[in-house]
């Protein structure tokens, strides 16, 4: 780096570079007048860096077409998109219906928490808005002996993780699991009926999932 020079107390800091090195040395400078209690970090360390107060998280440097904020310097910072989350209840009290019976998809009703909007209520179906690992899980109940169900979670159409719920004897038994998955943006999930007819309703029957971390 060439040096500086300093012709007098109103001169300017000059250099051969003119003003195309401004920003280097203005950069330069930054870096020397940062107190000792305020580290400099790797771009790609999450660790805040702490200027006069304000609080500035370096994330991932790698473009994204999530929603996620590039700079000129290929700084991306995540916004608040990468919150996502979902539960949904069912309060109708037989399954499958005349609509769910070509699909044999179980419906819910209504809609706890949808951080982000990407579960649908309508189709019952998740959409992943990013690519990240996902945490699933679902507890659906039958309510009379003597039923047989069989629950599966369907990622693009084919069965990730099932669930079974047989006991003859027992009313209000429960088929639940869970599973952390790896979603690419635009995946989508649900959740299907395999077998018997899902029998109670009446909010016990949930399904959630949430966004654990992106990648």
């Amino acid at each position: 780096m060439p040096a500086l020079t300093m012709p007098g107390r109103r001169g300017a800091l000059r250099g051969p570079g003119g003003c195309g090195s401004c920003l280097g040395v203005a950069l330069a400078l930054l870096l020397l007048l940062l107190p000792a209690c305020c580290p400099v970090r790797a771009q790609n360390d999450t660790e805040p860096i702490v200027l006069e107060g304000k609080c500035l998280v370096v994330c991932d440097s790698s473009p994204s077409a999530d929603g996620a904020v590039t700079s000129s310097l290929g700084i991306s910072v995540r916004s608040g998109s990468a919150k996502v989350a979902f539960s949904a209840t069912r309060s109708t009290n037989h399954e499958p219906s005349e609509m769910s019976n070509r699909t044999m998809t179980i419906y819910f009703d209504q809609v706890l928490v949808n951080i982000g909007n990407h579960f649908d209520l309508a189709s019952s179906i998740f959409v992943a808005p990013r690519k990240g690992i996902y945490s699933f899980s679902f507890h659906v109940v039958k309510v009379y002996n003597r039923q047989t169900i069989q629950v599966s979670l369907m990622q693009n159409g084919y069965p990730v993780i099932s669930a079974f719920a047989g006991d003859q004897d027992v009313t209000r038994e429960a088929a639940s699991n869970g599973v952390l998955l790896l979603m690419e943006r635009e995946d989508k999930v649900h959740l299907k009926l395999e077998r018997g007819n899902l029998m109670g309703g009446w909010k016990y029957s949930t399904f959630s999932g949430f966004l654990v971390f992106p990648l």
